[in-house]
């Protein structure tokens, strides 16, 4: 986010968003919806992660991708017949205009004619091609460095990235994925992770496990 979050909005509670995120789509139903998009997008969060695997690890409670934020414009274009709104701090901006977009970074597709979000697109700031990391500008990658792609053909990023956004909270869901995918990952990938920890949460408890392993 980058300016003040604007008045209104509406809090959803848990119950209701888990019902309206029960049809959300699969990776590979968006995907073809985005087939041909230029914009560097990718499969984000949880999905990424089982996108890697090659296999799904657990049910998912909805789908997010990232994209620059200056490629929005041409993932929103692809869905002319659905809302899109605002998500910041817990509250919701529905068909979220101007004000609302440039406070936050997260928004929900929506179909009008029942209310279900399909997915959640994550606006990342970025310069050019290059990719800024929202919690520390520090870290600055190239998109081709970032994104990866299953036999099939859909991006998701790279799985030492998703862990390092998951680190910042350690929810139950956000550990069991790190025991998973730990096994999986080269010296190479258990570096980079190790290094982007130290950069963005120094002394976090993954740190240990990368070094034992």
């Amino acid at each position: 986010m980058t300016e003040p979050l604007p008045p209104g909005g509406t809090v959803l509670d848990a119950d209701e968003l888990h019902a309206r995120w029960a049809d959300a789509w699969a990776p590979e139903q968006l995907a073809a919806r985005l087939s041909g998009v230029d914009a560097p997008w990718c499969i984000a969060a949880g999905w990424a992660l089982d996108l890697f695997r090659g296999a799904p690890s657990r049910p998912h409670g909805d789908l997010e991708i990232a994209v620059p934020a200056a490629g929005f414009p041409e993932i929103r274009d692809r869905f002319p017949e659905y809302a899109w709104d605002a998500v910041g701090s817990g509250r919701v901006w529905a068909e979220a205009g101007a004000e609302a977009l440039a406070a936050t970074y997260q928004t929900w597709l929506r179909d009008p004619l029942n209310g279900q979000f399909q997915f959640d697109v994550f606006r990342e700031p970025h310069e050019g091609t290059t990719w800024v990391c929202r919690r520390d500008e520090g870290l600055r990658l190239p998109y081709d460095a970032i994104i990866e792609r299953t036999a099939d053909g859909i991006p998701y990023l790279v799985p030492e990235l998703v862990l390092l956004f998951k680190a910042k909270a350690i929810r139950p869901k956000d550990q069991a994925d790190f025991d998973g995918v730990l096994p999986l990952l080269g010296r190479a990938r258990r570096d980079r992770l190790s290094g982007w920890l130290d950069l963005v949460h120094p002394g976090h408890p993954w740190l240990a496990e990368l070094a034992r392993r």
